[in-house]
């Protein structure tokens, strides 16, 4: 068993080694929270509370008053099992924006940075429903990510069919995306109203 971190150097991005692969998803989705938007960039200006909350279960460590280091959960494929940990930074509202990029994890050891690296670039913005009355304000939050990952397969998987290797790894990808920023939103959405007292608005379908 892997456990896997991000380190500052971008060596497997420009590696050349058929053992190295990069895998790429993206995912977007779309949040109603039933109040105006400067009620909403207050809630998420104060991430200390609802981002540790939301991304239960899994672990959350915080690298400084803007970061945390995140530990995935367990993924695998072709039975070579990984658990990624990754280094997050919730960077401050830029009119009505926020963004999510990657950070290293502190104390990370230098030897995995020949085995793992990603590049995590996530946006939300704040946009005021327009089909809402003044009487019932609403505040709709765009979410968007990016997603890469270079991950150094042991040699016996790449002596799979390059085809193979490749989908396989970015079926696993997109497995993890849909599920981990699926949760979020919806967990984000949840709490928001629950720490309002409001009945929460369905579910919507994410695009992928």
């Amino acid at each position: 068993m892997l456990l896997l971190t991000r380190t500052p150097a971008e060596t497997l991005r420009h590696s050349d080694d058929p053992q190295v692969r990069c895998y790429r998803s993206q995912f977007a989705d779309r949040m109603e929270m039933l109040a105006p938007r400067h009620q909403v960039a207050a809630y998420l200006d104060c991430h200390e509370g609802w981002f540790r909350r939301c991304a239960a279960p899994m672990d959350v460590d915080p690298i400084d008053a803007q970061a945390y280091a995140l530990k995935l959960g367990r993924y695998g494929n072709f039975g070579f099992e990984v658990e990624p940990m990754i280094g997050l930074r919730l960077l401050p509202q830029h009119q009505g924006t926020y963004a999510i990029v990657t950070v290293p994890v502190p104390d990370a050891d230098p030897a995995l940075t020949t085995l793992y690296d990603v590049d995590f670039q996530a946006e939300l913005s704040l946009d005021e429903d327009p089909h809402q009355d003044a009487v019932a304000e609403a505040t709709n939050v765009s979410w968007s990510l990016d997603l890469s990952v270079w991950i150094r397969l042991p040699k016996v998987i790449t002596m799979l069919p390059e085809q193979l290797v490749q989908s396989s790894g970015d079926h696993l990808l997109r497995q993890i995306v849909r599920q981990i920023s699926r949760k979020l939103t919806w967990k984000v959405q949840e709490d928001f109203h629950a720490n309002r007292g409001l009945i929460c608005p369905p579910r919507r379908r994410a695009a992928f």
